[in-house]
C-alpha cells in the first residue's frame, strides 16, 4: 500500500502539471471502488479551475474554485497524467481532463481506492476529520505521544500506525524508525518514557523526510505520478531484511508478526 511519503511523492508532481488548469470533463469507466464514486461528480466538476493539490494523511485533496475532490490509492491504485491519445485500460476507473488535453486517469487494479467529491471542507469529512496529527506538523511532539500512550500496553509499533494517533506512518517507516530510535517495536507504549519519545518523534521525521526525498518507496504496483518509481528502498536497514546483518551492529534482522503484520528489528540495537 503506498504510505505517507509515496502519496505526498504523487500530490507533488501532479502539482506541477494541474494546478491553474481547468476541468473539460470528466469520464467515469468504473463507478464501483471501495466506496462508489460520487454520484453526478462528472456534472459537479465541470468548468471549474484546480486551485492546488494539498494531501491529508494518506489522501489527497485536489481542491477547486468550488469543493474539493477526495482521492486515496487505496493498496494498488496509482494516479498518472497521460496524452489524450492513450485509451483507458481495464483497470482505469476515471479520466478527469483538462482544458489544455491533459487527462488525470486513476488506475486501481483491486478496486481498494477513493474518488470522491465534497462540496463543503474536506477536513470535515467523515474519512478525514477523526485523523491524528501530521507527522511532520508540530502538533506531533513527545508530550502529545507520552500523554496518550499511558496505561497503553499496545505495542510501540502499532500505537505509531494507528491513524487517530498520527497519521501517515505504515508498516515501512514505522519499522524504519523505530530502528532509528533504538527502540523495539513490541514494547509496551505505555511503558516508554518521554525522552524515548522525542527520539522517536526525531526518527519518524528523518525518516519520513529522507523517503520523500527519495521519490517514496517502490513496493509491488507504487509509481509515482511522472511514471517513475520511488528508491527509498535502497537504503531500507531493517524492513524485509531478515537474517541480513544489521547496518549497524552487524547482528542478524530478525522478523516476527505483531498484529498479523511483519515486524523486522535488530535484536542487538533495539531494546
Amino acid at each position: 500500500m503506498p504510505e505517507l511519503p509515496e502519496v505526498e511523492t504523487v500530490r507533488r508532481g501532479l502539482s506541477l502539471h494541474l494546478t491553474g488548469r481547468r476541468i473539460d470533463k470528466a469520464v467515469v469507466y468504473q463507478r464501483q471502488l471501495r466506496l462508489p464514486i460520487t454520484k453526478g461528480l462528472e456534472q459537479k466538476i465541470k468548468g471549474l479551475c484546480i486551485k492546488r493539490i494539498e494531501r491529508r494523511a494518506k489522501y489527497l485533496l485536489i481542491k477547486l474554485e468550488h469543493g474539493c475532490l477526495i482521492y486515496h490509492l487505496g493498496m494498488s491504485g496509482s494516479l498518472h497524467i497521460v496524452d489524450k491519445a492513450r485509451a483507458a485500460g481495464r483497470h482505469d476507473h476515471i479520466d478527469i481532463y483538462t482544458k489544455d488535453h491533459r487527462i488525470l486517469r486513476f488506475c486501481d487494479p483491486r478496486k481498494f481506492g477513493l474518488v470522491l467529491w465534497t462540496a463543503t471542507d474536506p477536513m470535515q469529512h467523515k474519512l478525514l476529520r477523526h485523523l491524528g496529527p501530521e507527522p511532520l506538523s508540530t502538533n506531533f511532539n513527545s508530550a502529545y505521544l507520552y500523554r496518550l500512550s499511558r496505561n497503553r500496553k499496545l505495542a510501540i509499533k502499532n500505537f505509531l500506525m494507528d491513524s487517530h494517533i498520527v497519521v501517515g506512518i505504515g508498516n515501512i517507516y514505522a519499522n524504519e524508525a523505530l530502528f532509528k530510535a533504538r527502540v523495539h517495536p513490541q514494547r509496551a507504549a505505555g511503558r516508554i518514557a518521554q525522552r524515548s519519545y522525542e527520539n522517536i518523534v526525531e526518527a519518524v521525521r528523518d525518516t519520513l523526510k529522507r523517503a520523500i526525498r527519495k521519490g517514496g518507496t517502490t513496493l509491488r504496483d507504487f509509481v509515482a505520478s511522472d511514471g517513475q518509481p520511488g528508491y527509498f528502498q535502497q537504503v531500507l536497514h531493517v524492513y524485509q531484511r531478515s537474517g541480513e546483518a544489521c547496518t549497524s551492529c552487524q547482528t542478524p534482522i530478525r522478523q516476527s508478526r505483531i498484529a498479523q503484520r511483519s515486524t523486522f528489528y535488530c535484536p542487538r540495537c533495539q531494546h
